[in-house]
């Protein structure tokens, strides 16, 4: 890829995107800049990524074809009054914050902006993110396939309705913390039963990894995928039910609306 990639704001999002870019064959260090507010985070990102940094966000605006806003909700309105009129003619502005809507994005800028709204999540770092991808009026299908092929760098796309958006948080861009959590406990679990924990942490996340990849690859539902692990009478059915009394998927699904709601009023 030739465009010049651009993200105001570094933070472990941004990071996580701009580690799996700068992995990915096809663009060069040379074709990245990033802007942050302190010097730190500028040197860290330099000496850590080897791309082109600023704490100038006009610099970024001016540089990219393609401009990420990698910052907090709260902070679109300010930075977007402070770049719109340092950006090239047909840049793509991304935007990866939860509850920025693509209308409020047009109306921020004060004129038609060619605009994708996303949402990554932070498995980038290691090329398996998951990233959901909304094109506003303006942007056509050449232009939406150079942003999903940024996007592939690090993981799988997928697109959506824009009414969808508020779900994805949930479900991909959040998650992650679900699943540490769960791998937290499981090797909590077998720590208490004797194994090291080096070990079970280990055995925990290479079982998730594992069950994650059986149902991408074998197309299989997961409810049936669970059934060919438990056999009648055994350990796992035991456990099953333990989790079932427990309310796990009850405890998952309220997690998931607690974060969608927080999502729409982020926005």
């Amino acid at each position: 890829m030739t465009k010049k990639i651009g993200f105001i704001g570094a933070g472990k999002m941004a990071q996580a995107m701009i580690a799996g870019l700068v992995k990915a064959n096809g663009i060069t260090r040379e074709n990245i800049m990033a802007s942050a507010v302190t010097e730190e985070t500028i040197h860290t990102v330099s000496e850590k990524y080897g791309i082109l940094t600023t704490l100038q966000n006009k610099d970024v605006a001016r540089f990219a074809d393609i401009l990420i806003l990698a910052v907090k909700p709260d902070q679109h309105a300010k930075l977007i009054e402070q770049i719109k009129n340092d950006l090239k003619q047909r840049v793509i502005i991304v935007t990866i914050a939860a509850g920025i809507s693509l209308e409020e994005i047009e109306t921020l800028f004060g004129f038609p902006v060619k605009a994708v709204r996303t949402m990554p999540n932070t498995p980038s770092l290691v090329g398996e993110g998951m990233s959901v991808l909304c094109p506003n009026i303006h942007i056509n299908e050449e232009e939406l396939l150079a942003v999903e092929r940024l996007f592939q760098c690090f993981g799988q796309t997928e697109r959506l309705d824009e009414k969808l958006m508020d779900a994805v948080p949930s479900i991909s861009g959040s998650s992650p913390a679900y699943v540490y959590m769960l791998i937290e406990a499981m090797a909590d679990g077998g720590v208490r039963q004797g194994i090291p924990r080096d070990k079970s942490y280990r055995l925990a996340a290479q079982a998730v990894l594992g069950a994650a990849k059986m149902v991408l690859e074998t197309g299989m539902h997961p409810g049936e995928l669970k059934d060919q692990v438990c056999t009648p009478g055994g350990a796992t059915i035991e456990a099953v039910v333990t989790l079932e009394r427990e309310q796990f998927r009850g405890a998952v699904i309220s997690a998931m609306e607690s974060c969608s709601d927080k999502a729409k009023n982020l926005g």
